[in-house]
């Protein structure tokens, strides 16, 4: 079995879609040595901008930084919202008057330019908003202590403005934080998650081009290598398939629901195989931003990723209707392998089109008076 594996991986030429995650066709090198210092610069004033907002001015630093016909995405319930004002309202003054004393806590902060569509240039950030949850959000309970958002947040500029958001947050952290977690004991294990290992991720000033291109062809190759597995027509993975590209001490953070694993062995564990032998029809559906720079590379779809339950997956029955991910990928390679991995996958939307709103149900239980 093992040289069977190992013949696919010499043959494979071509780098479709890895269903594991919903992982695109190769990503490829970015090598036109474009500079990203103004677009870093001017997302780096909004967000001291937004840090310094209420919810009476936020709507004025919105409109002040963003396009006419901005386009903002976000997470379950939230989703897609246009104009500046409507991102207001929805999401970022509910958010401001629940979640007091705001602050945004980076850990990586990265640019580069749009391999999906190479007239755009964007910057990711991802960390944690951290906060005083003082007064109930989404129907959650408000506790009165300290929490932390985990995000990842994508800003395409266009000329002096941005123009698109993608703003994943994980939400059923905030729910298991609060105490009413809504679903089964996770395969791996949710907490605060850390930054990278060393301290490096805040790209302030511009990386080398050459590294950014290191960490694409790393991540070619291990999805060349995943794309051969699925070819293969195996359920499993030896692990010597993934040795090939990821660290034997490699840490997969994965979103609340699943959880965090350590190692090759505890990964495939916890959650490559029930992936894989819980999900069925996965099919990848393309990417709106993708793009690295230094050892960092990142992209988020809309959604990523289609697939219908079989049961098992979060520890929940399958009940056969087909659904979309959309997932938010963040690579760190360290030397020649890949060593950490965040990943935020929107679980609550994902859960809703089976049926279930955590939402809906955890307000009626918890608040009953605001599901009345």
């Amino acid at each position: 079995m093992k040289e069977k594996f190992l013949k696919l991986f010499q043959l494979q030429q071509a780098f479709p879609e890895n269903t594991e995650c919903g992982h695109p066709q190769a990503l490829k090198e970015n090598g036109n040595g474009t500079q990203y210092q103004n677009i870093k610069r001017l997302v780096r004033d909004y967000f001291e901008a937004m840090e310094q907002a209420t919810p009476d001015t936020v709507g004025d630093v919105l409109d002040a930084y963003t396009s006419k016909n901005y386009l903002w995405r976000g997470v379950y319930p939230f989703r897609e919202q246009k104009g500046a004002q409507a991102v207001a309202d929805v999401f970022w003054k509910p958010l401001l008057k629940s979640l007091t004393h705001l602050q945004r806590r980076q850990d990586i902060f990265i640019a580069g330019t749009n391999e999906v569509n190479s007239d755009e240039q964007w910057v990711m950030s991802m960390g944690n908003f951290m906060g005083l949850f003082d007064v109930d959000w989404l129907g959650l309970p408000a506790t009165g202590k300290i929490i932390n958002v985990r995000y990842a947040e994508f800003n395409c500029v266009e000329g002096d403005k941005i123009t698109q958001t993608g703003l994943f947050i994980d939400l059923l952290s905030v729910m298991d934080q609060a105490g009413v977690y809504p679903l089964p004991p996770s395969t791996g294990k949710h907490y605060v998650y850390p930054g990278p290992r060393h301290h490096n991720g805040l790209l302030f000033e511009d990386a080398p081009p050459e590294e950014g291109k290191a960490t694409l062809d790393l991540v070619n190759e291990m999805l060349g290598d995943l794309v051969t597995l699925n070819e293969s027509g195996a359920m499993g993975c030896p692990p010597e398939v993934l040795e090939r590209t990821w660290a034997k001490d490699m840490i997969w953070y994965g979103p609340c629901g699943i959880g965090a694993s350590y190692t090759i062995p505890r990964y495939q564990k916890q959650h490559q195989l029930p992936f894989r032998n819980n999900l069925k029809d996965k099919k990848f559906n393309g990417h709106v931003c993708r793009f690295a720079e230094g050892n960092f590379a990142c992209f988020f779809g809309w959604p990523n990723l289609s697939n219908t339950p079989i049961g098992g997956f979060l520890g929940l029955p399958g009940g056969g209707n087909p659904a979309d991910m959309q997932v938010v990928d963040v690579y760190y390679r360290h030397g020649d392998k890949l060593s950490e991995n965040w990943v935020f996958i929107d679980i609550p939307y994902w859960l809703k089109q089976q049926g279930l709103d955590v939402f809906e149900r955890t307000k009626e239980i918890f608040n009953p008076q605001l599901a009345a």
